[in-house]
């Protein structure tokens, strides 16, 4: 058993930055490294990427996160645990594997699936937030459940280097290689607990050492730009220390560590996970001064008997039209030119959204006079169950150039095919996980 990890997180999002995790690799020593790159909408649009193209469903920032960071990982033996492989684990574990065949190093890696339930649940299933048949929301595009620490474990039981899947609990993430670790056991309650508290701190990256945090003259962070994400420090008994890099930028201390304790928890005595229900009411924060700060406490218990599956739907085409009006007399001018949008469009779209936004963004702040903008931006938007009837807003917002008030310009129209996410549960006994090895 180790005296002590160190777990770094380099990725929040998506859509994250790419150079954290390089830092991390690299100066931070490092026993694991996890990007945790999956929201409930980001695996349903990966879900309709993989349907177009089935080599495809991988998150879009793969290739370039792997191919800066490989080498680097194998280099200070750190070990990769990330969700990147979305809705196509396996595709992506393929794709890593001709990064490491071009880069001629040698790697082992496991992609866990499992988590793809769309052909086990039932359309006419409750919808936990509505209380309707799933169906009752539009067509049904994706549905996975939200897999636990179990097939990381294997994962690393195998000896894979980059251990990469689909839908699985953020906290889970960093419990893995903590049981890994430690020798914990799957029904040790109390430490998966204490190690849920340390996940879910860990979970968002840059949130905790004041991305999110920040708020100028009120909550002040140092070299915003140049943010640098934590790691932790994990011991047998699940007490940790988060702290990030020397001469990162950034701020870690009880305020920023609060604050991303309480995020996105409803219930602090009962927060569901596949592994454990943990209770963060006990858990002590302690400042320990130079970015770091102590967590101990927490506890759990008996782990839920379903999974929570994230359903993704087809919800409808938002059309979406903008153009700007300057100069005296703008918000008169942009507010007739809303006006007649939705004259023409009233019939088509009763819930047409018309707004007046910014200031500023044409001129500088030399020209506007107090409390009479000097420019505004008009946007019209709406809902529509078809691209041809969506694309109507955009085409009328463009007629205005000629058809509407003088003066407007730097017209923008577009249609977003937007997925809809609701949840459910499935039985534990119906979702079952698999481990793939792949070496080069």
């Amino acid at each position: 058993m180790k005296e002590k990890i160190r777990i770094g997180c380099g990725a929040g999002f998506s859509g994250d930055r790419l150079d954290p995790s390089l830092v991390l690799v690299e100066r931070g020593g490092l026993d694991y490294l996890v990007l945790e790159c999956l929201a409930e909408r980001t695996i349903a649009l990966a879900q309709k990427r993989k349907r177009q193209d089935p080599s495809l469903g991988y998150d879009p920032l793969l290739e370039r996160r792997i191919e800066s960071l490989l080498v680097p990982l194998l280099q200070n033996k750190v070990r990769l645990i990330t969700n990147m492989g979305a809705a196509n684990p396996l595709a992506a574990a393929q794709k890593i594997i001709e990064i490491a065949r071009r880069k001629n190093v040698k790697v082992k890696v496991a992609a866990v699936t499992g988590d793809d339930v769309l052909d086990k649940i039932d359309p006419q299933d409750q919808a936990m937030e509505t209380g309707r048949p799933l169906s009752a929301s539009g067509p049904l595009l994706s549905a996975n459940a939200y897999l636990g620490a179990p097939g990381i474990i294997e994962a690393l039981q195998q000896e894979a280097d980059l251990i990469i899947t689909g839908r699985v609990a953020d906290p889970s993430l960093f419990i893995a290689p903590m049981i890994v670790a430690f020798g914990w056991s799957l029904d040790d309650f109390e430490r998966l607990g204490k190690g849920t508290v340390l996940g879910h701190l860990m979970e968002c990256a840059g949130q905790i050492t004041g991305g999110y945090f920040a708020d100028p003259g009120k909550k002040d962070v140092p070299g915003m730009a140049k943010l640098g994400h934590p790691f932790v420090d994990v011991w047998p008994e699940g007490r940790g220390i988060i702290g990030k890099v020397d001469n990162t930028g950034g701020i870690i201390n009880l305020q920023t560590a609060k604050e991303q304790l309480l995020y996105e928890v409803v219930n602090p005595y009962e927060y569901f996970t596949p592994d454990v229900i943990a209770d963060f009411s006990s858990v002590q924060l302690t400042d320990l001064g130079g970015n770091r700060v102590q967590v101990a406490g927490g506890k759990g218990k008996q782990k839920p008997d379903t999974y929570k599956v994230s359903v993704g739907y087809q919800a409808f085409h938002l059309g979406e039209g903008e153009i700007t009006y300057a100069g005296s007399n703008a918000v008169a001018r942009a507010t007739l030119a809303g006006e007649i949008v939705r004259e023409r469009l009233k019939d088509a779209f009763p819930e047409l959204r018309i707004d007046l936004i910014g200031q500023n963004s044409v001129h500088d702040d030399r020209l506007h006079q107090a409390n009479i903008p000097y420019e505004v931006r008009l946007r019209v938007a709406g809902k529509a169950p078809s691209f041809q009837q969506a694309s109507r807003i955009g085409e009328e917002v463009e007629a205005l150039y000629t058809n509407g008030p003088g003066g407007g310009g730097g017209v923008r129209k577009y249609v977003q095919d937007v997925v809809g996410i609701v949840s459910t549960l499935i039985p534990r006994s119906k979702v079952t996980h698999h481990v793939t090895l792949f070496t080069a």
